[in-house]
């Protein structure tokens, strides 16, 4: 079995802020105690990892699937308590522009899932949900945003 071996450093670069590097990216990360509205903190970047692991699933499986896709979003909502502090429940929801039947969009949904390396490592820990819908223009997707 080949195994993936992912790098990320991250320095701290003031008492407001850090930044995390990989490859050639780099993201501000809000280290801040009081709340940066302008970054992510570290719940909200596992949330978009979440997000990112589940939109990278969907290119993956599409064309394995034969699936004909206009759009995707996803959303994702975690639910954290104080004491111990933790993510207690996770809900994501996909959204996508399709004219497939319901029974292919579980399909889609069932496989994005299965194959997520980020959804199936915080799945082990946290309390999943999940739903998948469609929207069929633009003035719909807005609305579920």
């Amino acid at each position: 079995m080949t195994m993936l071996e992912c790098h990320v450093e991250a320095q701290r670069i003031d008492s407001h802020k850090s930044r995390a590097t990989c490859k050639n990216a780099a993201l501000v990360l809000d280290t801040e105690m009081r709340a940066r509205a302008d970054t992510f903190n570290p719940a909200e970047l596992l949330l978009a990892a979440i997000a990112a692991c589940m939109l990278k699933g969907t290119e993956r499986v599409t064309p394995a699937l034969g699936f004909r896709l206009r759009g995707c979003e996803v959303q994702v909502r975690g639910v954290r308590s104080e004491k111990p502090p933790k993510m207690t429940s996770i809900e994501d929801k996909l959204i996508v522009d399709s004219d497939a039947t319901d029974h292919r969009l579980e399909l889609l949904r069932t496989n994005v899932r299965k194959y997520g390396t980020v959804f199936n490592t915080v799945a082990l820990g946290t309390s999943l949900s999940r739903s998948v819908s469609r929207f069929s223009n633009a003035a719909d997707r807005h609305q579920d945003a």
